[in-house]
């Protein structure tokens, strides 16, 4: 699966945000248990999700502190 970028992100809305942010924070579980059992063949995958992750949980609280504003 491709990274998503902040843009890709900051056109999705909340409830999108939020389901991608549990499907991310799944497939990390997964890996890890893949990885305690040696099956991981993308180990730069565990970055990249980390990363997507952070990024997905900052525009959902700039999304939401915009909609506390308004």
């Amino acid at each position: 699966p491709r990274t998503m970028i902040a843009k890709d992100i900051r056109e999705m809305s909340e409830v999108e945000i939020q389901k991608k942010l549990r499907e991310s924070r799944e497939e990390q579980v997964n890996l890890r248990m893949r990885k305690q059992t040696g099956q991981v063949e993308h180990p730069h995958r565990f970055r990249e999700l980390r990363l997507e992750i952070a990024r997905l949980e900052t525009i959902l609280r700039e999304k939401k502190l915009a909609s506390a504003d308004s």
